[in-house]
């Protein structure tokens, strides 16, 4: 499969691992990454999350966890083709059976989703989120340091269950992006940001595309030190 080609880093991806996607970039380039040093991510595939992430904050170290073993092969591959790659590091573990001494400043995480059609959607939606995203946030709140964060990028329909759950467990949502994929639709994704800490809540929109195949001014702009475009119709 060929690779995907960033300003500073290539992505090699393979059939068995999930493939690059928005969802990766927009959690890339939005998750507060500015104040942490230590990051974990949950869940890796390519690395892609990881490796933006690294390009943001030249400070940070990673570490990357995933349970699928052709995802940490390819992941310590692209980590160690990446100009910063001293500071990348990966393992084959299962998120519920992790344990560590360390507390991370920030645990990023683009959880696999899968919707189902019908009119119990919105009840297979919860579910989803009762047996894999409980999971997610349990554990990402003993890893959390002090002032640290929790974010992620769901879809619309799982929001109002995982924060529910993350209030369960004292993970308060410090930061909420509504996604729509074109201008003036619905909003279809979520990033939300969760502390250990009430705070006032800061909640924006974003907007991927202007117009079909159009990316926005906004997109452009937060991504341009990631993607090699074409004018704007990349």
């Amino acid at each position: 499969m060929k690779p995907f080609t960033f300003k500073q880093f290539k992505i090699q991806q393979s059939k068995e691992v999930f493939r690059i996607g928005t969802d990766g970039v927009l959690l890339g380039v939005l998750a507060d990454i500015e104040s942490a040093f230590r990051v974990l991510e949950v869940g890796t595939g390519t690395g892609l999350i990881s490796l933006m992430l690294a390009q943001r904050n030249l400070q940070a170290d990673f570490l990357g966890l995933d349970i699928n073993e052709e995802a940490v092969a390819l992941t310590k591959l692209n980590f160690e083709s990446a100009p910063f790659h001293a500071r990348l590091k990966n393992i084959h573990q299962d998120f519920k059976a992790f344990e560590t001494e360390e507390r991370f400043d920030l645990i990023v995480s683009n959880p696999p989703y899968f919707e189902e059609s019908g009119s119990d959607k919105d009840k297979i939606a919860r579910q989803t989120v009762e047996l894999n995203f409980r999971q997610l946030i349990t554990q990402s709140a003993r890893f959390l340091s002090e002032n640290g964060l929790l974010s992620v990028i769901i879809p619309i329909e799982a929001g109002e269950a995982f924060i529910s759950i993350a209030e369960e467990n004292n993970l308060f949502l410090a930061r909420r992006v509504n996604i729509q994929g074109i201008e003036n639709s619905k909003t279809k994704r979520l990033v939300l940001e969760f502390s250990l800490t009430e705070k006032e809540l800061l909640e924006s929109d974003f907007i991927i595309e202007k117009s079909p195949r159009k990316y926005s001014d906004q997109y452009l702009e937060l991504t341009k030190e990631f993607h090699i475009f074409k004018g704007s119709e990349d």
